[in-house]
């Protein structure tokens, strides 16, 4: 006899102890930000921000940009609806495995399609947050850093998102930024007191 005393019904210490392992408090587990939004939306820039601002608290942060996953994880994927979902997927299977080891991980892509993001919403539960950059398309024009927009009005670059393919915007994001007028950081700042509410920080 150890002299341990077990209330009825209460796991023991070692179960215990497995038991958070698997499950430790949420400031412990990995979690997936997930910035949607229009091509010049401000994703990335936000997306930046936010892996300095948790680097700067001690976390080490995957980040997984759009463009960059296209020339790698997705390189020879096209444009069509299944590409994008295929694209969108494989992204999401990617970050739920980081999330699985108790990651942090921020993705940003265009995802245009609510059931691909919802499928990675599936793949990783309560720890996937999603972000809706909501930014207008006159003000995504104006930027056209990449020039994208001016040749879809031209004609020359067919289902451009926003021109002539949809954006399904999410009904239920857990967090909206309007990005027109807050800079990167400020915008990132947001995000961090969303992630400190479901208590993912200190």
């Amino acid at each position: 006899m150890t002299g341990e005393t077990f209330l009825p019904g209460s796991p023991r210490p070692e179960t215990a102890a497995v038991l958070r392992q698997a499950l430790p408090p949420r400031i412990a587990r990995g979690f997936c930000v997930w910035f949607t939004g229009l091509s010049g939306a401000g994703k990335s820039a936000t997306a930046e921000a936010l892996r300095s601002l948790l680097m700067e608290k001690g976390r080490v942060v995957t980040l997984l940009d759009g463009d960059e996953v296209r020339q790698h994880l997705s390189k020879g994927l096209g444009f069509s609806r299944e590409d994008r979902d295929t694209n969108i997927r494989r992204i999401g299977f990617v970050a739920s495995e980081i999330v699985r080891h108790h990651g942090a991980v921020i993705c940003a892509a265009i995802s245009p399609f609510r059931e691909a993001r919802d499928s990675c919403r599936t793949l990783m539960g309560e720890s996937f947050i999603e972000v809706f950059v909501d930014t207008d398309l006159a003000t995504c024009e104006r930027r056209d850093s990449k020039g994208l927009y001016a040749r879809a009005r031209a004609g020359e670059l067919k289902g451009m998102t926003g021109i002539d393919d949809p954006y399904e915007a999410p009904d239920h994001a857990e967090v909206r930024l309007e990005n027109t007028h807050l800079t990167p950081a400020e915008n990132a700042q947001i995000v961090a007191a969303a992630l400190r509410e479901r208590g993912f920080l200190e």
